[in-house]
C-alpha cells in the first residue's frame, strides 16, 4: 500500500469536495426548488417522514445491520477493495428499484425514497463493519449519519461536516444529539432534479434507474474518503 498516494489521493478530494458548487449546479438548483412547487403535498410529507423514521431507526436501533456481519478490517487498500465491491451490488440493487418504481409514475415514484434511503444506510452500514468499527455502537450510528449529510448536502454543510469527521474523536461528544430537521432540509435540497423528474410518468423507470445509480456513486466516493480520514487519523495517533 503506498500510503503517500493514499494521503494525496484524500488531500486532492477534500480540495475538489469543498469546491463552490458550479454555475450550471447553481441553476440546476433555482430549477428544482420551482419544481418542487408542483410536487403534491403528499409527497414532500412523505419524504420528510422517511428521513425522519431513517435517523430514528439509525439512532435508536442501527436497524441497518446484516444478519450476519463480519468484521473484516485488514489494511487500507483491502477495506477499500471490499466497500467497492459492496457499493456494486447496492449500486445494481438500487438501479433496479429505481427503474421500477420510476415506472410506476408519481406514487409509486414516492416510494422510491424510502427505499434509496434503507439502501444507503446498509451500505454505509457495511462500510462501518469493513473498517472494524462496532456498528451497534451509538457513535458509529451517529458517524454514518454524518457521511451521509457530507455526501448530501449544501456546500456551506458540507464544509462543517467534513470538518466534524476530521475531528471525530473530539466532536463525537458535542454532535451527540443530532438536529434531524436540518439533516432532512439539507438532504431534500441536495435531490438533484434528476432526480425529481423520476416522478413523471413516461420517463420515470429510465430517469430513476439513473438517478439512483449516480446517488449511491456519489455517496459511495464520500465514504471511501470519510473512512480514509479516520483510518489516517488512528494511525497517526498509533
Amino acid at each position: 500500500m503506498n500510503v503517500e498516494k493514499e494521503w494525496e489521493e484524500l488531500d486532492m478530494w477534500k480540495r475538489r469536495f469543498t469546491r463552490k458548487s458550479s454555475r450550471f449546479q447553481r441553476v440546476s438548483k433555482k430549477a428544482q426548488t420551482k419544481m418542487n412547487t408542483w410536487i403534491p403535498e403528499k409527497a414532500h410529507n412523505l419524504i420528510t417522514e422517511s428521513i425522519r423514521r431513517m435517523v430514528e431507526i439509525t439512532l435508536n436501533n442501527g436497524g441497518w445491520l446484516p444478519m450476519n456481519p463480519v468484521t473484516e478490517k485488514g489494511n487500507l487498500q483491502e477495506r477499500e477493495e471490499s466497500m467497492k465491491a459492496r457499493l456494486e451490488f447496492y449500486r445494481k440493487t438500487a438501479t433496479v428499484e429505481g427503474a421500477g418504481t420510476g415506472a410506476g409514475g408519481l406514487f409509486l415514484g414516492m416510494a422510491d425514497f424510502p427505499l434509496l434511503l434503507s439502501i444507503k444506510m446498509k451500505f454505509l452500514t457495511e462500510c462501518s463493519i469493513i473498517h472494524g468499527y462496532d456498528a451497534k455502537a451509538y457513535e458509529e450510528r451517529m458517524f454514518l449519519l454524518y457521511v451521509f449529510q457530507l455526501a448530501f448536502s449544501s456546500d456551506e454543510h458540507k464544509r462543517e461536516t467534513l470538518s466534524v469527521i476530521e475531528g471525530w474523536d473530539t466532536e463525537k461528544e458535542r454532535v451527540k444529539d443530532l438536529d434531524w430537521r436540518t439533516f432532512q432540509q439539507e438532504y431534500r435540497d441536495l435531490i438533484d432534479l434528476i432526480k425529481m423528474l423520476q416522478l413523471v410518468p413516461g420517463i420515470g423507470a429510465v430517469v430513476g434507474a439513473y438517478a439512483n445509480y449516480q446517488l449511491l456513486d456519489q455517496l459511495g466516493e464520500t465514504a471511501k474518503f470519510a473512512y480514509r480520514i479516520r483510518y489516517f487519523s488512528e494511525l497517526e495517533k498509533g
